[in-house]
């Protein structure tokens, strides 16, 4: 269950690094920011961000039990 929930707390933190690192035109290095069409809108994701934001969450998680 604390996966689950370290993904929802990944996916927060990956839209609003991503907005800003996206948003100013580079693409964050080893973030690997990219532009994603979702319907009619232009979201910018990063899978590195989003497994290394999990990560942590999970970790923290796991140290507070």
């Amino acid at each position: 269950m604390d996966m689950l929930k370290a993904f929802g707390l990944g996916v927060i933190l990956t839209v609003v690094v991503a907005v800003v690192v996206g948003s100013q035109g580079s693409s964050g290095g080893a973030l690997a920011v990219h532009k994603m069409a979702l319907g009619d809108y232009r979201v910018f994701w990063s899978w590195p961000l989003f497994l290394a934001g999990s990560g942590l969450s999970w970790g923290i998680m796991a140290l507070q039990r």
